[in-house]
């Protein structure tokens, strides 16, 4: 009977058993609270047991899923042991690591990953790739990378994201534009000027960066299309249009005849670590661990999900 009982399940308990909440442990197994629900059922009704008791206000543990519990973190724990031992043992900890990022993301928050990770893991080398605003999934969407530092939202319903950072919106506009002196403007206030934008291959990311969600009947004005901010920043100083950014670009591409001016009533933008979960080789799979226990650089494990369809 032993054999029926999966080891997806038995962590599915465990981690339930830890959070007493349905709506957390489904968030740490990257899986919906139905779909956690059922599995649990599924063990309680093939052993004819009962693990939990469930109200509308709590979960708990029955006694004996609470003498359970600690036999069942100790053989998981034993199991990725293992896992780890076979790991180092190949020798797959070795090699090159792809880590795609969208241009723009910030210099800084890129390079603390790469010195930390390879701190951590000095047989790994990290190579980072570039990309433009035509692929906003660096690498992810066509496979050419396994992990990536992105600028959500982006068309991957498959992947997982981790939260690095949060930035405020800022418009972008000639330095003679009629709102270059505020000190802050409403989103409603731009929406009928030219506007440069990405790349129709940008997808869900470019209608982001249009403001779509607050436009209605008013389609944008397109001023011009630019891949880069180089392209972007050079068509908005010769008086072309407006574009929406994050308050980092301000700080990184700077330059005469352009200002940034920030946007009052927008959520914050965000940037993440991206990876599609079960297809990443060691080394990838290692980094995003890595990045999930250690940001900010040792200081406190990261543990918000950015969900696709809330932002």
């Amino acid at each position: 009977m032993s054999a029926d009982i999966t080891l997806r399940q038995l962590r599915y308990f465990a981690v339930l058993g830890e959070e007493l909440n349905y709506r957390r442990a489904a968030g740490r197994l990257f899986i919906t609270q139905p779909a956690l629900s059922t599995a649990i059922k599924q063990i309680e009704q093939h052993f004819g047991v009962v693990l939990f008791t469930r109200n509308t206000r709590e979960v708990a543990l029955t006694d004996l899923g609470a003498a359970w519990l600690p036999q069942v973190q100790q053989a998981l724990s034993g199991v990725d042991a293992v896992v780890d031992n076979l790991v180092t043992l190949s020798g797959t900890r070795k090699g090159v690591l792809r880590l795609g990022y969208l241009i723009g993301t910030g210099a800084d928050l890129l390079f603390r990953v790469v010195r930390h990770f390879e701190a951590a893991y000095p047989e790994v080398t990290v190579e980072p790739i570039e990309y433009d605003f035509a692929d906003p999934t660096a690498g992810l969407g066509d496979g050419s990378t396994e992990v990536a530092i992105i600028r959500p939202p982006v068309d991957l319903p498959e992947h997982r994201m981790l939260m690095l950072d949060s930035e405020a919106w800022v418009v972008c506009m000639p330095r003679d534009h009629r709102l270059a002196d505020r000190a802050e403007v409403s989103i409603t206030e731009l929406l009928d000027d030219p506007i440069v934008c990405a790349p129709l291959t940008a997808g869900t990311w470019r209608d982001y960066w249009l403001a779509m969600d607050v436009r209605g009947n008013r389609p944008p004005t397109i001023a011009a299309v630019a891949a880069t901010y180089e392209a972007e920043t050079t068509s908005i100083a010769r008086g072309l249009g407006i574009s929406f950014t994050s308050s980092s670009v301000s700080r990184f591409y700077d330059r005469p005849g352009i200002v940034y001016v920030p946007i009052t009533d927008r959520p914050p933008s965000y940037t993440a670590l991206a990876w599609q979960p079960g297809v990443l080789s060691p080394q990838a799979d290692a980094l995003v661990r890595h990045v999930r226990a250690h940001w900010n650089l040792g200081e406190a494990p990261v543990d918000e999900i950015i969900d696709n369809d809330n932002l």
